[in-house]
This record gives C-alpha cells, sequence and structure tokens, in this order.
C-alpha cells in the first residue's frame, strides 16, 4: 500500500461537478487530493463538497466571491490545518491551505496552492513577483522543519520542454525569466520536482488554453506540480497525467509514493 496523491485545477468545482470530476474522484484511489480554483464559498461547498470519495475537504476560501481558493482532500484526519502563509495580501485570495500529518516518527505536510497568474497585466505580475518572493522563505523554513509534497497550480512552466511554443512565449507570463529562475532556486535548495523525476519527456502538458484549438492540437503547458523535499521525491513511484475527461482547462496530475501517513 502506497499513497496516492493528485493535484488538478477545477475552475471552480461546481463547474468540474457538472463534468463528471466527483465521479472520476470516487474510482481514482487518491489518499489525498490537492484542489485550486475552488472559486466557492464555505456556504456553497456544504452539503456538497465538504467530502469527496471517502476524503473530507479542508479549504482555504477567498474573500471575494467566485474567485481563487483552494482545498486538500484526505481519507485520514490531519493532525493540524493551516490556511494562509502568513502574506495579507494573498491570505485574503484563499490560495494556500497545508495538512499536517504528524507522529512520533515524522512530521509530513501537504501543501495545496495556487500560485497567481499575471497574464492580465503588469499588475498582476507585479502581484505574482510579490508573491514568489514571500512564497520562497516560506518554503525553505517549512523544508527545514517538516517532510513535505506542495501540490498546485503553480503557473510557471520551468523548462523549454514544458510548454509546446517556448520560442514565443519567452516574454509571457508563465515563461518569463525571473520566473523559472524562482523555480531554479526552489529546486536548487533542494525541492524536487517529482514528475520531471520519474517522467523526462516532452508534451507532458498539464493546461491548454481555450482559444485556438490548443486542446486538440495538444499546444499546452506544465503548469501544474508536485513539489517534494528529497526523501519524500526519492519514494515517488508512478506518474501520470489524466486526459481520459476534462473536467476544467487543466488536467489531473496523480502521482504514486512509496510510503503511508
Amino acid at each position: 500500500m502506497g499513497f496516492r496523491l493528485i493535484t488538478l485545477n477545477l475552475n471552480g468545482i461546481r463547474s468540474a461537478a457538472s463534468k463528471g470530476f466527483v465521479e472520476w474522484a470516487e474510482q481514482a484511489g487518491a489518499d489525498c487530493m490537492g484542489v485550486q480554483e475552488v472559486k466557492a464559498q464555505a456556504v456553497d461547498v456544504a452539503s456538497r463538497f465538504e467530502r469527496v470519495a471517502g476524503m473530507d475537504g479542508h479549504f482555504h476560501y477567498a474573500e471575494k466571491k467566485g474567485y481563487s481558493g483552494v482545498g486538500l482532500y484526505s481519507v485520514k484526519a490531519p493532525s493540524a490545518v493551516i490556511t494562509g502563509f502568513g502574506h495579507p495580501e494573498f491570505d485574503a485570495e484563499g490560495r494556500y491551505v497545508e495538512a499536517r500529518f504528524d507522529t512520533a516518527r515524522r512530521k509530513f505536510s501537504v501543501v495545496s496552492c495556487y500560485f497567481p497568474s499575471g497574464s492580465s497585466g503588469e499588475l498582476r505580475q507585479a502581484a505574482k513577483f510579490r508573491f514568489l518572493a514571500g512564497m520562497l522563505p516560506h518554503l525553505l523554513k517549512l523544508k527545514a522543519e517538516r517532510e513535505l509534497i506542495l501540490v498546485g497550480d503553480i503557473n510557471i512552466a520551468h523548462n523549454p520542454i514544458d510548454l509546446k511554443n517556448w520560442r514565443s512565449n519567452q516574454k509571457n507570463s508563465g515563461f518569463l525569466p525571473e520566473e523559472r529562475a524562482w523555480l531554479g532556486q526552489l529546486l536548487a535548495a533542494g525541492f524536487v520536482d517529482v514528475f520531471r523525476q520519474l517522467n523526462p519527456h516532452p508534451e507532458q502538458y498539464t493546461w491548454w488554453s481555450n482559444r485556438g484549438q490548443a486542446w486538440a492540437k495538444n499546444v499546452g503547458w506544465r503548469l501544474d506540480y508536485h513539489l517534494a523535499t528529497p526523501a519524500v521525491a526519492a519514494s515517488a513511484k508512478r506518474e501520470a497525467i489524466y486526459l481520459d475527461q476534462r473536467f476544467s482547462d487543466h488536467a489531473p496530475v496523480l502521482i504514486d509514493y512509496d510510503f503511508r501517513i
């Protein structure tokens, strides 16, 4: 028995549910699942999405209705749940939920996180850079204290292999040199891009634009990640991007780890 962890940007939990997300989750066999862009409030989730596929959900909602929001579903009850990472600007946007599964022998966390997009203009790109500046020291501090896996839509394609048209996107949000360098700095500090560790092949995308037949032509980006501390990453055995159904403009990323929580 291992630990199956899934991440998926829902682009609206109610929208994803109308496309079969809940039924798919029931047969996906996850032990834990991080979701992003819930785009709902507690009243919308209550009695409908609080529990999915035998997993209880823990959420960080945005103050603004219909915006952002993240969740973390788990079969096992966490020993603690933390919402937000100490930056009021972004904590108001509902971007971070951490479930801790601590025992006498081990401190371990799973984080579901939704990084800002900067594609709508300079103001949001500036906000994205502020988010990255705050998130890096937070993750490094967390890594010094415990083992963890961060899953989520980080809105960065790290290398040319991670998007179809990399040459024409070098000045676009999501593939800017500063964003790529940020992710490189995180990996240099010891975090592992688990999917890429297992799968070195091109055309492994998790998001497709709704324009220009991007899905049909597989003109995509890999924006959804499992970023883990080294010992946890070393236990990863299998990966998959689920493409048989579409619940949003993102695809679920599944990774099986050889441990139990």
